[in-house]
């Protein structure tokens, strides 16, 4: 059996996503709580690995259980799966920073991370007064930042391009990727948010993204320039990466049932190819 998680954390107090040891990881909290549920060693795959101090309110990952968990699930109180949610956030305990809100058995053919057909991230960012209740989950800067030019440039990055100016080089992997959607807007108390839509992310991509939009935004960059560094393929200094902290894995999207399994062939397809 494969069970769907979806699931949402503050990623303030983990080290990202991955299981790693001796370090607290959302993964490694899930699967320990999992385990002691179930038994064995549970393994979730996950359909973005975010990095240290990144949130997620829409997360989601797969587990496969083997016959032994499956009948430990069987026999329960609540042999459903949509029971198993309730039972791991009872063994994380009173206020955790992860949660998950819900379990069910996969379609058939579904892969979290495989399946998946886009991801689509926010990030806070205020140039106003600190909000010392924001500080977990909103970068602040502090210069006054214009929005429309900030709007201007995101949308200049949209559509299928080599984002290696905006990636931290890893080995192997592609830069290359499709920004469906880039965008800024102010909230009813003024805060900045960024919506961040592609079929990917490459590593620390929408916190190069945002950094770039926010030089446009203060001045240091012209709305033009985005797009310049962009086609010039090379990671520059003319921007910062903004801090973990603003960013969050929002929503994960898949295709239809009958096409999850089509989805995650050409996907692994893709990588292996690259790879």
């Amino acid at each position: 059996m494969r069970l769907r998680l979806d699931l949402a954390y503050d990623g303030t107090g983990f080290r990202g996503w991955a299981r790693q040891p001796d370090l607290r990881t959302v993964q490694g909290t899930l699967e320990a709580a999992i385990g002691r549920i179930l038994g064995g060693d549970p393994q979730l795959v996950v359909a973005g690995r975010t990095d240290a101090g990144v949130h997620a309110s829409g997360q989601v990952a797969h587990l496969d259980l083997t016959d032994a968990q499956q009948n430990r699930l069987a026999k329960g109180r609540s042999p459903e799966p949509q029971a198993l949610a309730a039972r791991i956030n009872g063994v994380l305990g009173p206020y955790p920073d992860v949660a998950v809100h819900s379990v069910a058995e996969a379609a058939p053919g579904f892969d979290a991370r495989f399946s998946a057909v886009w991801r689509r991230y926010e990030y806070r960012l205020s140039d106003g007064p600190y909000d010392p209740l924001e500080r977990g989950r909103t970068t602040t800067v502090t210069s006054p930042l214009d929005v429309e030019a900030m709007n201007d440039a995101a949308r200049s990055l949209i559509g299928l391009h080599d984002f290696a100016a905006y990636c931290k080089w890893r080995e192997g992997a592609t830069t290359i990727r499709t920004l469906l959607e880039f965008d800024w807007r102010r909230d009813n108390r003024g805060i900045l948010i960024a919506n961040v839509k592609a079929d990917a992310f490459c590593h620390s991509m929408v916190r190069a993204l945002v950094g770039a939009c926010a030089a446009v935004g203060d001045g240091r960059l012209a709305r033009e320039d985005v797009a310049r560094l962009r086609d010039e393929g090379v990671r520059t200094s003319a921007f910062k990466v903004l801090a973990a902290r603003g960013l969050t894995l929002a929503e994960v999207g898949y295709p239809a049932d009958d096409l999850l399994a089509l989805r995650a062939e050409q996907t692994r397809a893709r990588r292996d190819a690259i790879d």
